[in-house]
């Protein structure tokens, strides 16, 4: 209950500050859209335009504000008429908060003066009155604390109720959403079957035909030293062939997971990567095997990508879990400058979305490379 208090009293606090700005953009936005006369089309869009910069600045700033851990991320409003309504209905609710917070204050440190008063023995304070305030004044207190966080909810309430799509419009989002995950997941495995048929062409077949020429010399050869030679090339050939069969296998599906677990898979990338992996692994039970196969190629096409094209000395590796999702953060500190267009980061953003997931990438040019994934685990 503390915690929830304090966080409404911050929240409460910064909607206050936050009202007083919004009071004179408003005023200001109706006086230079109504000065504008009609007829005078090209200046009134230019200030319908800045009218629609300043209140999506302003909401973005207030949904900011009031989001928590876990809550839904839906995009802005674009259209002018939807932001201003919401500003000037929460600017009420901003300056009431204010209101509550100076009552608040006040009473606590007219409280305080009253107790200061009687311990010094004042005449003016009596010991009824100092023993009434000692009554009544945690219960007033517990109300107001109750009446800020009442207000909090009534803030994100109007946010939700003004700025987030109504049920027909969410639901038409929801299938534009999904109809663009299935096409990015069917490009997706088309991309990932062209680069196992690849991988299968240029690595695995390139070294079974060498190994077919090695035995075939071997078989024709008269000298025995010779032969032996060839035997022992022939030998290290089908030994790597192995090799690239099994990391294509692994492309496929990793089954490491299926008998060590995620865990175990994540630190087999650490181990085996030619870079300094640092991993942290916190989720308390064994995700789902989609889940876990998700997370699993984003680590390790990151880890991949870090030593092929980042020139980094150390990779961090952050897996976490608090029951509704996988989060994955990935840092190296290698030159930056990591396209998300590009097709290894497209597959895996498919990838994820596929899940109803998120895979977001920051890498300015000199670095460092960070890349975080939410996977929900339902």
């Amino acid at each position: 209950m503390a915690k929830t208090a304090l966080r409404a009293v911050r929240v409460v606090f910064v909607g206050t500050a936050t009202a007083l700005p919004e009071v004179l953009f408003l005023a200001g936005a109706g006086l230079s859209y109504a000065l504008v006369p009609r007829s005078r089309t090209r200046p009134r869009r230019a200030a319908l335009r800045l009218i629609t910069r300043g209140a999506r600045a302003l909401t973005d700033l207030e949904r900011a504000r009031l989001a928590r851990p876990g809550d839904p991320v839906h995009p802005t409003p674009t259209e002018p008429r939807r932001l201003v309504r919401y500003l000037a209905a929460r600017v009420p609710v901003g300056l009431l908060g204010g209101a509550l917070l100076v009552l608040t204050v006040g009473g606590a440190g007219f409280a305080a003066v009253m107790v200061g008063a009687w311990a010094t023995g004042s005449p003016n304070t009596t010991t009824s009155d100092v023993a009434i305030l000692l009554a009544s004044g945690p219960a007033l207190f517990a109300l107001a604390l109750y009446g800020l966080v009442g207000l909090a909810d009534t803030e994100r309430a109007l946010a939700r109720r003004l700025l987030e799509p109504d049920p027909s419009e969410w639901l038409r989002l929801r299938v534009d959403e999904l109809a663009a995950s299935r096409a990015g997941v069917v490009e997706a495995v088309h991309e990932e079957r062209r680069r196992i048929e690849r991988d299968l062409h240029d690595g695995v077949q390139q070294r079974l035909v060498a190994l077919g020429m090695l035995i075939g010399r071997a078989r024709r050869g008269n000298d025995p030293a010779r032969t032996d030679e060839l035997l022992r090339q022939a030998h290290e050939q089908a030994q790597q062939a192995l090799t690239d069969l099994r990391d294509v296998a692994w492309r496929i599906h990793p089954t490491g997971l299926d008998d060590g677990g995620l865990r175990a898979v994540l630190e087999t990338i650490a181990e085996r990567a030619p870079v300094r992996v640092g991993l942290t692994y916190d989720v308390p039970a064994e995700p789902a095997p989609i889940v876990a196969t998700a997370v699993y190629f984003v680590v390790a096409e990151a880890v991949t990508n870090t030593v092929k094209h980042a020139g980094a000395d150390a990779v961090t590796v952050c897996v976490s879990g608090a029951g509704d999702a996988v989060r994955v953060r990935i840092v190296d500190d290698g030159l930056g400058g990591a396209d998300p267009a590009g097709g290894g980061l497209s597959g895996l953003a498919r990838r994820v979305a596929a899940l109803d997931g998120i895979l977001r990438v920051d890498s300015p040019p000199g670095g460092p490379t960070t890349i975080t994934a939410e996977v929900p685990c339902a």
